[in-house]
């Protein structure tokens, strides 16, 4: 019988965490159909089902390539004119200058230009703007730092859209500038500047999801083509290898949170073979000093490397991720590594700090039903303030803003839910006059604001977002896969679901219901997270789970006081590796007492 996706998924109307649990699977019919076409297992089809995968696209999701995926580069705006400038730049021997964003998207996007750009004898000079002193995007003195190591022509990355006032001077100042970003864009567009974003205002583009490295990685394909149209590379110069830069693009695609759907798939499963190979001494540091021993994959990726690079914009060296990932020495990719592992260590302490004040502030407006969460504190350290927002959206399900206060002025970071786009609401704000400045994609957010104007900004928020979520029900909805027993969940099993991989945003890993599970053993491990060994309700198998930050919230506490009583647990199957020896587990999301 088809499940239907509104009911509730063993019954479950009210979890621990107060969530309606739901099947994502809407057609029974299509996922045996799956199954049987492809000779796949049952397991896999419904997973494909689940994501609306059907008969005619199910071998190219199960196998994606560059070739079938990858767009002409040159059907983006201002992309052939700005690779016809830098093909003059490299003929006429100019210094190209970047200058790029302090996030992972923003060091991946540099990087991925300096190693192309050194495939072709070009010495590039990169500046990265300090999130403190400088905040985002491009600055006038940093420009010209750039043009006074020579540089006549600069490529922004992941940032420099609606930069208008300050690429215009950096036009008054002979000073060329090709944009590479993804941001949502306002009609207007910075005089005198090539803009590459595919959520530019006149854009058609049907690549609007991907992340600043993934276009600039389109711009790259589109250089080398014309080079070898130009026979540049008959000349005695060295075709650069394309495909092994896949790792960067990778890594700042799934950092990014943009869906892995279409060419995002494609460019983050090749690019993640790339990474396991660990041919970039950077990431093969990074993930030493993180002790990873196992094969890199999207996990690794968006939560052991990703969050270390960008440490270093948040509390270090804004250019620290950049060194990391384009040197070519191994004692330097070592110490730039160290450094990371120290910088993210520090960033979680602070994190803490404001995250505690910060949920204080946001339960007192949760319970005054405000329709999102907006927080400020005095010198909040502005580079956790994105991480704390995505904290309180996954705590309180609702958009969250968590705000800087410094001097006067307001430093903001946003986090939405599905159905609310907060890059329109702050781009809206921000030409309302309430910012000073502000932008931002679906998901997240960024703005500075006068500390005045603060109450004005939540109440403009708060109406956009009420006009964003009318009709829409905000009760959270957990979404199930399917159930599996103890017993089933094998490394064999899980090896079948990664085939459905690589899994982030726009791809949710399955998550999978063990129903009526006893709790036989649970221990609290680390600070705050929760360790359990379960069985089936008739006490057959064992399995390892794990409840991360959980000790102090109903998951972990139920977990820890379930005293033999059945409960439903949903949550990921993943593979834990230790010492040679592989063992199935699950990473506990929920969990409904019976």
């Amino acid at each position: 019988m088809s499940l239907d996706i509104e009911e509730n998924y063993l019954g479950v109307e009210s979890s621990v965490t107060g969530k309606r649990w739901v099947s994502r699977v809407k057609d029974e019919r299509l996922a045996k159909a799956l199954s049987q076409k492809f000779e796949i297992h049952d397991v896999l089809a419904r997973v494909l089902a689940a994501r609306d995968i059907g008969i005619d696209d199910a071998n190219h999701f199960l196998n994606p390539t560059i070739r079938s995926s990858l767009p002409d580069p040159s059907h983006l705006l201002d992309m052939d004119l700005a690779i016809e400038r830098i093909i003059k730049a490299i003929h006429d021997g100019e210094t190209i200058g970047i200058l790029g964003d302090y996030d992972v998207d923003g060091a991946t996007s540099s990087s991925l230009l300096v190693r192309f750009f050194g495939h072709l004898g070009q010495s590039v000079p990169v500046y990265i703007p300090d999130r403190q002193k400088e905040g985002y995007g491009p600055n006038l003195p940093a420009l010209l730092k750039l043009k006074e190591k020579g540089a006549s022509l600069v490529i922004t990355v992941d940032c420099g859209t609606t930069a208008y006032s300050v690429l215009e001077e950096a036009a008054e100042n002979d000073i060329d500038i090709i944009v590479i970003d993804h941001h949502v864009g306002e009609p207007r567009l910075p005089n005198g500047a090539l803009v590459i974003n595919p959520n530019r205002a006149d854009e058609v583009s049907p690549c609007k999801q991907l992340a600043a490295v993934g276009v600039t990685f389109l711009l790259v394909v589109g250089i080398n083509r014309a080079l070898r149209t130009l026979n540049w590379f008959e000349e005695g110069h060295k075709e650069p290898d394309l495909i092994s830069l896949l790792d960067l693009v990778a890594l700042g695609t799934i950092c990014d949170v943009v869906p892995l759907t279409g060419v995002n798939r494609a460019i983050v499963t090749q690019g993640l073979k790339v990474m396991a190979r660990r041919g970039n001494l950077g990431i093969s540091a990074l993930a030493n000093v993180a002790e990873v021993d196992q094969k890199l994959d999207a996990y690794h990726a968006g939560f052991v490397l990703g969050p270390r690079v960008n440490a270093g914009g948040r509390v270090g060296e804004s250019g620290l991720g950049v060194r990391l990932l384009t040197t070519n020495d191994s004692g330097e990719a070592d110490a730039c590594a160290v450094l990371l592992n120290n910088y993210n260590m520090e960033r979680q302490t602070i994190e803490k700090v404001v995250q505690d004040a910060a949920v204080e502030q946001a339960a007192q407006q949760v319970e005054d039903n405000r329709p999102l969460i907006l927080v400020a504190g005095k010198d909040w350290h502005p580079g956790v303030i994105g991480i704390v927002a995505g904290r309180l959206r996954e705590r309180f399900n609702l958009p969250a803003f968590v705000v800087s206060l410094s001097d006067g002025l307001g430093k903001g970071s946003g986090r939405s839910i599905k159905g609310v786009t907060l890059g329109s609401a702050v781009l809206a704000a921000n030409q309302a006059g309430i910012l000073l400045n502000g932008g931002g994609h679906n998901m997240a957010a960024g703005f500075t604001v006068e500390e005045s104007k603060l109450n004005e900004l939540r109440v403009y928020l708060e109406k956009h977002v009420l006009r964003q979520l009318s009709g829409i029900s905000i009760k959270p909805i957990l979404a199930v896969d399917g159930v599996v027993s103890t017993t089933g969940v094998t490394a064999d099993l899980i090896e079948i679901l990664d085939r459905a991989g690589p899994f982030g945003s726009g791809n949710p890993r399955p998550r999978f219901v063990i129903p009526r599970a006893m709790v036989t053993f649970a221990k609290v491990v680390g600070e705050d997270h929760v360790s359990v060994t379960l069985g089936n309700a008739d006490g057959v198998g064992k399995l390892k789970g794990i409840a991360f930050r959980s000790v102090e919230n109903p998951i972990g506490q139920t977990l820890i006081n379930a005293h033999g009583s059945p409960v439903h647990i949903a949550g990921n199957l993943r593979v834990n590796s230790w010492q040679n020896r592989i063992n199935p587990q699950i990473f506990i999301d929920d969990v409904a007492t019976i």
